[in-house]
């Protein structure tokens, strides 16, 4: 497939326009609630930012953040924070949180498997069940390692922690998602080395948390592959891909930079394009669910849709 030559996503897209909504260092985790805040970690900074699209203000919500990377509310709203460890001299917390909104109660989840701590927990799922998935994945110095591995971990509703997925069954786990009927795990797998994976994969997912029949949902390589995602209420897959200006010799300019929209069964329906090149994660907010959020090197976009997205928090909208 020429990936250059894929039209934009006409019928999901309300407006041809991508425009900036604001601007601050290496923007990551965009997470949305019903009135209107956007919540995003800018990791460089050690930081959450919080976004009013109602008024367009950008404010510090949390410093330091202990590295946030991936944010997520889950069902009952209480936000999720994969705390991680880049950008920094080893100073990432290395655990997963949950935050009471209304009391600002921070709960620790996890922070060890098996003793050791965890690389750099990346981007999280939830289900409505209470089963939670993230990823656990090492892009910075591999010398701070305590576990052997990269890995997906999941947590279940009584707080026991398993290792979901690890290698050689996957390479380099990043974004991560789970259907809108919940019976399917979507997995970035992204690994920066030559012949690295640059797949989207899918998994059966089941009542009790485990999964099965793994299988490509699609492959970027030889160009830069996904970063984060997100699904949309037909269940449609939205993923931060590409890069116009290859960082190393392991990745191409064969994807270019957007948003492309790719079915559960691969097929690609357009690429929204976003002019930024290292492109992070992506939500859906407003109060129909029809504004994308785009997290994409200092800024957070935003692209008004036709069609309304998926958030665990919001599931009966």
């Amino acid at each position: 497939m020429d990936h250059h030559a894929v039209p934009l996503p006409d019928a999901f897209v309300d407006e041809e326009a991508v425009s900036p909504a604001t601007a601050v260092a290496f923007t990551e985790g965009p997470a949305a609630t019903a009135d209107g805040m956007v919540y995003f970690s800018d990791i460089a900074n050690n930081r959450i930012m919080r976004f009013d699209s109602q008024t367009g203000r950008t404010a510090v919500w949390r410093t330091p953040s202990g590295r946030a990377n991936g944010l997520l509310f889950d069902p009952q709203g209480r936000l999720l924070a994969c705390e991680g460890n880049e950008f920094g001299e080893n100073d990432g917390h290395r655990r997963i949180t949950r935050t009471d909104m209304a009391t600002g109660r921070v709960e620790v989840l996890t922070d060890r498997f098996e003793g050791r701590r965890y690389n750099a927990p990346n981007d999280i799922a939830a289900g409505s069940n209470g089963f939670l998935f993230f990823t656990d994945p090492c892009y910075g110095d591999r010398s701070w390692m305590e576990l052997t591995r990269d890995s997906v971990y999941r947590i279940d509703p009584d707080g026991d922690v398993t290792e979901a997925i690890t290698q050689p069954q996957i390479q380099r786990p990043n974004g991560i998602a789970i259907s809108p009927d919940e019976r399917t795990l979507y997995l970035v797998d992204s690994c920066p080395v030559v012949v690295g994976n640059r797949k989207i994969w899918s998994f059966d997912l089941a009542d009790d948390g485990t999964l099965s029949s793994q299988r490509v949902v699609y492959d970027f390589s030889p160009g830069r592959g996904g970063d984060g995602m997100a699904v949309d209420q037909q269940g449609n897959l939205w993923i931060a891909a590409g890069i116009a200006r290859p960082r190393g010799p392991h990745e191409t300019t064969d994807v270019p930079p957007g948003i492309w929209i790719i079915t559960p069964s691969g097929d690609v329906q357009g690429r929204i394009p976003i002019p930024e090149d290292v492109l992070t994660n992506v939500t859906f907010g407003g109060d129909d669910l029809k504004t994308l959020f785009v997290t994409a090197g200092k800024t957070l976009y935003t692209v008004r849709l036709s069609v309304p997205g998926f958030v665990i928090h919001r599931k009966n909208v």
